[in-house]
């Protein structure tokens, strides 16, 4: 796996973000919605990646943020993912925050916030949702931008 991106700790976020938004151009081959993803282990690694391929593979779950977790797991060796940061470049929905607390990923972070189905602020924020077993750290509007025009530019040529 690839090590951590150099740069300074507080610009890591960032550098990582980065990353998912070079994973997310791999949905344009297959007419994916536009999201990437990966997972940082606590010393630094990155364990998993992915991006959406619901349409590619006919996949109802295959969210970016399912597929880098899964990925992450298999790296593992384990399905607690506790201690890792999942990147994101659009804030996850109901089911992949589901997922993220049942995984006990420490923290997400996304970019581009989704006032129709976000939850993790927007909607509704189930990762840090006091009944759940597992509470989220979130980290929402990193890169907010960049990632914003990932999906603005995507459904502008669908419309």
């Amino acid at each position: 796996m690839r090590e951590a991106p150099a740069c300074n700790p507080a610009g890591s976020d960032a550098a990582w973000m980065s990353h998912a938004v070079e994973l997310a151009a791999h949905c344009a081959q297959f007419g994916d919605v536009p999201v990437g993803a990966c997972v940082v282990a606590p010393d630094g690694a990155l364990i998993g990646e992915g991006w959406n391929v619901r349409e590619a593979e006919a996949d109802p779950a295959g969210h970016a943020e399912i597929v880098a977790m899964r990925h992450a797991a298999t790296s593992l060796g384990r399905w607690r993912l506790a201690g890792c940061t999942l990147f994101v470049t659009l804030e996850p929905c109901a089911m992949c925050a589901g997922a993220l607390v049942q995984s006990r990923i420490e923290r997400v972070v996304f970019g581009a916030w989704d006032v129709k189905a976000g939850a993790c602020g927007s909607v509704w924020d189930l990762a840090r949702d006091p009944l759940a077993l597992h509470r989220v750290e979130v980290v929402g509007g990193v890169d907010e931008q960049r990632c914003s025009a990932l999906l603005l530019d995507f459904f502008a040529t669908r419309r």
